[in-house]
């Protein structure tokens, strides 16, 4: 687990895929790091066409490519954190991995496997080489319930569930997590454990449709506040699940299917 440290310059660098539509992927990291006063930086894994109404097709981009564009930011720009997205492939997860293994500063990692909606997007060997390849670099990261399932090989279903697995994940890879449960009767819920403490985050359940790159927009929160030098986990979540939700609640009304979240609503603090 790479440990938290205070940065002056404020630089982060999204590994991540690309959304033309702008709404998820490394477009909505960017944005993200934008809105908080974070320089941000990109290195694109894999181009997909999407828009609002879902994803037609993905290509993967070439491994070297990766490697490449990873250390031409570091060794010029190096980042104050570092944000992992959809990796996409095994021998991607390898390649990214192996440019990391040096990295001091905090990596967040949103495990892009599974939609929010439980649809699988990556293949059965993924998992376990990305659990052996990426989690153990982890500072924090923020699975879906669905994902999180793949991570520690049991069914998530409740708050309690949430915990136990957020505590293997610490156990097993040295990393704090954030679980997002998702909706709960009324409310919707959040589970971190931090490395010391769980926390429950539960909020009121929205209705919304502008719902489209949630996840990005959350761990890319998480990166800034790191990036910025903040250093507390719970304060830095809270944060982000609290200005995600403001966000959120000011519908967009982009596109002809789930509209993306409007970065600029985002608040500094």
């Amino acid at each position: 687990m790479n440990e938290i440290k205070s940065n002056l310059m404020a630089t982060a660098l999204t590994i991540a895929g690309s959304d033309p539509s702008g709404g998820a992927g490394a477009q909505a990291d960017l944005k993200t790091f934008q809105q908080m006063g974070v320089f941000g930086m990109s290195a694109i894994t894999l181009l997909t066409v999407q828009n609002t109404q879902g994803v037609s097709r993905v290509q993967m981009v070439d491994e070297q490519l990766v490697e490449e564009q990873i250390e031409a930011v570091m060794v010029d720009i190096p980042p104050s954190t570092i944000k992992l997205g959809a990796l996409g492939t095994s021998a991607m997860v390898r390649a990214v991995s192996g440019k990391l293994q040096r990295a001091e500063v905090p990596i967040v990692v949103d495990p892009v496997m599974v939609s929010k909606h439980g649809h699988a997007l990556v293949a059965g060997e993924f998992v376990d080489c990305f659990k052996e390849q990426i989690l153990p670099l982890a500072t924090i990261v923020t699975p879906n319930r669905f994902e999180a399932e793949r991570l520690v090989g049991f069914p998530i279903r409740s708050r309690q569930d949430a915990r136990r697995a957020t505590e293997q994940l610490h156990g097993q890879y040295g990393c704090a997590s954030l679980i997002k449960l998702g909706p709960q009767a009324a409310e919707f819920e959040n589970v971190l454990f931090d490395g010391l403490n769980l926390y429950d985050f539960c909020r009121p359940l929205l209705e919304s449709k502008n719902t489209h790159g949630t996840g990005c927009v959350l761990s890319a929160l998480i990166a800034a506040k790191l990036a910025i030098g903040e250093t507390s986990l719970p304060e830095i979540v809270e944060f982000a699940i609290d200005a995600l939700a403001a966000s959120l609640r000011s519908p967009t009304g982009l596109g002809r299917g789930i509209h993306p979240i409007e970065t600029r609503l985002l608040k500094r603090n």
